[in-house]
């Protein structure tokens, strides 16, 4: 099983550079990056793990800045977002990162994607609370056709692109219906999100990691019913407080990565949790 990490960087905490090398050095497989671009100090919208809104969410990097360090100073990490927030971004800017990563770090990235919970942070960058599920997918789409390779127009709903010379693109291949790098999509079990995973992603990034014994057969099923082939399907638990009977029933269930919580803390601190998951290399 391959052990990932992920954390909240931001201006208090480690540096990228200082914890990429670590994680490679040692023999983690990857990093991943969440992303808030501000967190608006008056806002109705409950922090969903309840009670108050940690400080580190309004202090977050820009993922794709500092995974592009993590990517110039290593060479087997595996580099993902968890999650970006395709509702704030401009597809067209967006899909020129992703690529951009992606082929700077040689196939390395993975793309989380996230329908996001902060009601106003999504105003705040004009997103219509209720129909971002739709935004999401129409964005996700228009990227795709950017990432083809021959110029390819695309008209939605939210959006279109003129067929474009949009260079460079992501290294993987199209496979099935999506293009681009591998996508992942995160938020919790049902049938819309199954739906949605099935129609245009690669798999299920699924934060905490419980539940899934009932879950997945459910997801699975939607994910056949789509015509997708079941040894495609990627289920990777996101944001793991480990310990051995944990990932022995990932293992159980076929799960091949996960990616384990590290604090949002400085260097010295995060050295010290990175040295208590060493067992589980």
């Amino acid at each position: 099983m391959r052990i990932a990490t992920t954390i909240f960087l931001t201006d208090e905490t480690i540096t990228p550079l200082r914890l990429a090398r670590e994680l490679e050095q040692r023999g983690f497989s990857g990093l991943y990056l969440p992303e808030h671009t501000h967190i608006p100090a008056s806002r109705d919208t409950p922090y969903p793990m309840g009670g108050e809104l940690p400080p580190e969410y309004g202090r977050t990097l820009d993922p794709f800045v500092a995974l592009a360090q993590a990517a110039a100073v290593t060479e087997r990490l595996t580099l993902g977002t968890g999650i970006t927030l395709v509702a704030q971004h401009d597809p067209i800017d967006l899909a020129k990162q992703i690529a951009t990563l992606d082929h700077l770090s040689g196939g390395r990235f993975t793309l989380g994607v996230g329908y996001g919970w902060n009601v106003e942070e999504a105003a705040d960058h004009g997103v219509d609370w209720p129909s971002r599920r739709d935004l999401v997918r129409d964005r996700l789409a228009l990227m795709s056709a950017l990432w083809s390779a021959e110029p390819t127009a695309y008209e939605g709903e939210f959006g279109s692109v003129r067929a474009s010379h949009a260079y460079p693109k992501p290294v993987q291949r199209p496979r099935g219906p999506v293009n681009g790098p591998r996508t992942l999509i995160g938020g919790a079990a049902g049938p819309k999100l199954f739906a949605h995973i099935a129609e245009y992603a690669d798999g299920w990034l699924p934060i905490g990691g419980r539940g899934l014994t009932e879950s997945l057969p459910e997801l699975r099923g939607a994910w056949e019913a789509a015509g997708r082939d079941p040894k495609h399907l990627r289920i990777v638990p996101y944001a793991v407080l480990p310990s051995a009977g944990k990932l022995a029933h990932y293992a159980e269930l076929g799960i091949e990565e996960i990616v384990l919580q590290l604090p949002p803390a400085g260097e010295r601190d995060v050295l010290r949790a990175l040295d208590g998951y060493a067992k589980y290399l």
